[in-house]
């Protein structure tokens, strides 16, 4: 058995990256969770970085 016929079997294992990039909704979902988290963390760092009012 060479290493040719490991890479065409039908039967073997999906690797989880293809899995990931063959899902469209889960690429839209963190197309739109990932953008949202890093504004919102950034909104939070600002807001602690203001001086306080006197």
């Amino acid at each position: 058995m060479s290493s040719n016929d490991d890479l065409n079997d039908p039967n073997a294992p999906i690797p989880w990256v293809q899995q990931l990039l063959d899902s469209p909704f889960i690429l839209l979902f963190l197309g739109v969770l990932i953008p949202m988290l890093v504004y919102n963390l950034w909104g939070v760092v600002e807001i602690m970085m203001l001086p306080l009012a006197k």
